[in-house]
């Protein structure tokens, strides 16, 4: 498993994919991770069902767009996992949400991700609202 070199921690989170052909989508995951400083780890492993029946920790599932379905066929496998597998699942295409999810799943224990959610909660609101101000100030004809 490849190991984030940022961090000399225990990973407190698994990036899991089914093929290496994933990992431009997932680099965004991993990106995400790195930013709320995270221990994680990178692996592949080719059968995506084989992992969460396995495991009794959060699984988050990132559909990837594919060639025929643009991904719809990937939801659909991760979003019908039996009854008893968990999944939760985001967009396609998606793993910075992903990456969010899991620092908002490790802020309801570990205060520092909490705090560090918050901070980008409060980043992401200044900037909704600077596009609102710059709107109404310079009207949707000149935006």
């Amino acid at each position: 498993m490849a190991s984030d070199n940022q961090s000399s921690n225990q990973p407190l989170v698994g990036v899991i994919m089914g093929s290496d052909s994933d990992l431009p989508v997932m680099k965004a995951c991993a990106e995400t991770l790195k930013s709320f400083d995270v221990p994680f780890e990178i692996s592949v492993i080719s059968a995506h069902r084989t992992f969460s029946p396995l495991t009794s920790l959060p699984v988050i599932g990132v559909p990837i767009k594919g060639k025929s379905l643009d991904g719809v066929d990937s939801l659909y496998s991760i979003v019908q996992m039996p009854r008893g597998i968990p999944v939760a699942t985001v967009a396609i295409d998606n793993s910075t949400n992903a990456g969010l999810l899991a620092v908002r799943m490790l802020g309801a224990f570990v205060p520092e991700y909490y705090t560090k959610m918050e901070a980008f909660l409060k980043k992401q609101e200044e900037g909704v609202l600077a596009k609102v101000d710059r709107l109404e100030k310079t009207g949707w004809e000149n935006y």
